[in-house]
Formats: structure tokens, C-alpha cells, sequence
């Protein structure tokens, strides 16, 4: 279904302000203060343009305009009916039906072979110690917190997720050995 607005950020954007009316400073706090900047690529110009496109479709609109002395006009939004629709159709799609992604590691394996197989085997295992680090920092949010679990769900999932992957890696590496013969064929020496 072709959305309107079709930026994961509008879809934050929406869910916050089901809460309370924000300004997109406001937004943008909250976002990197919950960590969804974990999930959700985002920089200030880019959730001011969001939330614009936002307005123009009719799923946010301004709740009230003030000015602090020489500052420019501060211009609050709140949810309309039509956002919570969209916010809740939204979810409901992205819940319910998988979707082809296009992750670079993907795009990466995809031509592994234009790389010798000794320096793929150096930077899986570079891979390998990225994905721990990355495993640690999500293990100690998810450990670290009395938030209720309902609430990390999705640092639940990126943690699924980096153990599959290096899963994947491990064994992509024994792999490796077996494969050599035919790939290191296909590299000149020196390449």
C-alpha cells in the first residue's frame, strides 16, 4: 500500500503524539531519549521535513503557536483523527505482513567473491567482535533498566537479531574452507 507519508520517522512521529502535542524539538528528545534513534534514522532537518509532510496530509495539525521574545514562532502539533487511523493501519501493515529488506551485509555478501577468501575470513571475524560489541550494549540496556519489557520489545528483536547473524558468520567462516579452492581461483596474485 503506497502511504502518504511513507518515512519510518512519520510513524514515530505519529506514535509520540498520541501521548501529547509536541514540537519537533520536543519529537526529537524524545525520540533519542527512549533510544529510538536505534531504530529510526533521523536528523533535525529530516523530522522538521516529516513533519510537515505530515501536516500537509492532514495527520497532525498545529495545536498552538507561541513566540519567546526574539526567538522564532514555536508551533506545537497534535494527532488528528485521520493520524490515528494512519498511525494504527500503519502498525497494523507493518506487524502482520514481512517485507523484503535491503540490509548492506546482504548487499555485501551478495559480491563477496570480487574479495580474497584470507581477507574475507579477516573481516567475518572483525564482523564477529562488532556484533559481540553490539550484542553487550543492547544485553546492558535490556538488563540495566525497570522498564517493563513490553517497552524493549524491539531491543529484544535487535538482540535476536545479532545472534542470528553471527550464527550466520560463524558458520559462513567454517564454510569458508571448503569453498577456498574454487574462490581463491577466481583472484590474480596480488589482487
Amino acid at each position: 500500500m503506497k502511504r502518504k507519508v511513507g518515512n519510518l520517522l512519520g510513524l514515530a512521529v505519529l506514535g509520540y503524539l498520541v501521548r501529547q502535542p509536541m514540537h519537533p524539538y520536543e519529537l526529537s528528545k524524545a525520540l533519542r531519549d527512549h533510544g529510538d534513534d536505534r531504530s529510526i534514522k533521523f536528523t533535525h532537518g529530516s523530522l522538521y521535513m516529516v513533519v510537515g509532510q505530515l501536516a500537509k496530509a492532514g495527520f497532525i495539525a498545529e495545536h498552538e503557536t507561541s513566540r519567546d521574545g526574539q526567538r522564532p514562532e514555536r508551533t506545537v502539533y497534535a494527532l488528528t483523527d485521520a493520524g490515528r487511523a494512519e498511525l494504527k493501519d500503519w502498525m497494523r501493515d507493518l506487524v502482520a505482513v514481512p517485507r523484503h529488506e535491503f540490509p548492506q551485509f546482504v548487499a555485501a555478501l551478495s559480491f563477496i567473491g570480487a574479495l580474497h577468501p584470507d581477507e574475507v575470513v579477516v573481516l567475518l571475524h572483525d564482523r564477529l567482535r562488532g556484533l559481540e560489541a553490539q550484542r553487550a550494549e543492547t544485553k546492558a540496556l535490556l538488563d540495566g533498566t525497570d522498564v517493563h519489557p513490553l517497552f524493549l520489545v524491539e531491543e529484544e528483536y535487535r538482540l535476536a537479531m545479532i545472534d542470528a547473524e553471527a550464527r550466520f558468520v560463524a558458520g559462513f567462516l567454517e564454510r569458508i574452507g571448503d569453498w577456498r579452492p574454487l574462490w581463491a581461483g577466481f583472484h590474480e596474485e596480488g589482487s
